[in-house]
């Protein structure tokens, strides 16, 4: 085992991210990610305050074929020090290729989550029309059927891709450790998908913002003809969704990098607080169907109501953070 996958086991086994260790290093978050990349290996006395950091030797830094150190890896504190699962390279890569796999459907079932109120917009706006030929009740019909299918069918993607990545829903809530070069494999291909990423999160945003285009220009011509609001409405609808299944499905293969490395939101310390996350997700998002449901059929406005659910979704992380906050103040 070589010096940057060692340095990488030592510190995802005391639970520290990258900033913390370069807090204890007294250096950059740069010049560990450089070590742990085999970019670079530290000078003397930093390996030797490394070594004390974590309760090894030096020589098990310095020497590959020293596996394990004398006194065993480090354990978190106040626990023992527990029997870690191991990633080999084949589990990394076949995980890697189902996300990338997945990305795209879920990305398409979010979409379709989006666009599924344009039909029932557009045929309620159309039954306003005088001589349309198409009533009220008929437009109700035929456009929540078209947006049930259109969510059923999202759903059906999600439970799918789901049932592929289930075989590794530990990397989410477990600690692990990775066998030799895998960290290096990861984190090579993340650099190569980097820019691609980049790009995908530039254009989603970009289109989500320009989205309001059209309702300002809803807003601002004075028409008779009904049915343009609704069209520009729609118009906005189907940019937003264009944008958030760019963000969706870079994200998700973004997110498998992220899991294998143990960053981002899928550090040991992230970890620590799923289980609360899962808790406040589950009451959160079933008090926003009950509201949704409720407001729909005694108002009759499912032409509006489906605003609840953007809406929603941006306040998410807010109540989380707060509902933590409060927890960790307890």
């Amino acid at each position: 085992m070589i010096f940057a996958d060692k340095l990488i086991q030592l510190r995802k086994k005391s639970g520290w991210s990258q900033e913390e260790l370069a807090e204890q290093m007294g250096v950059s978050r740069q010049s560990i990610s450089k070590w742990e990349g085999a970019q670079s290996i530290p000078d003397l006395e930093k390996m030797i305050r490394l070594a004390k950091l974590f309760s090894v030797s030096t020589d098990y830094l310095l020497l590959d074929e020293l596996g394990e150190p004398e006194g065993g890896s480090p354990a978190l504190p106040g626990e023992e020090s527990p029997a870690l699962r191991r990633i080999s390279m084949e589990q990394a890569n076949a995980f890697l290729k189902i996300k990338e796999e997945t990305a795209g459907g879920i990305a398409f079932g979010v979409l379709l989550c989006i666009l599924s109120p344009i039909c029932l917009l557009l045929l309620a706006g159309l039954s306003e029309v005088p001589g349309s030929g198409i009533s009220e009740g008929l437009a109700a019909a035929i456009g929540l059927t078209v947006l049930l299918v259109m969510v059923a069918a999202a759903v059906a993607i999600f439970i799918y891709s789901g049932g592929r990545t289930s075989a590794f829903e530990y990397l989410d809530s477990e600690f692990f450790e990775t066998e030799y070069g895998v960290s290096s494999m990861v984190k090579e291909r993340r650099e190569q998908y980097r820019e691609r990423y980049m790009r995908n999160n530039i254009i989603g945003v970009c289109l989500c913002i320009l989205a309001a285009i059209p309702l300002f220009g809803s807003v601002a011509l004075e028409v008779e003809n009904q049915l343009l609001p609704v069209g520009l409405l729609c118009a906005t609808l189907v940019i937003v969704g264009l944008g958030v299944r760019l963000l969706v499905r870079s994200g998700t293969v973004w997110g498998g990098f992220e899991r294998l490395l143990e960053e981002g939101e899928y550090t040991r310390e992230e970890k620590k607080k799923q289980p609360l996350i899962s808790q406040v997700s589950q009451v959160y998002w079933l008090l926003v169907l009950t509201g949704f449901l409720a407001y729909s059929f005694v108002t009759g406005g499912w032409d509006r109501s489906w605003i609840v659910w953007p809406v929603a979704a941006a306040l998410f992380p807010a109540v989380t953070a707060l509902i933590l906050l409060f927890a960790k103040k307890k």
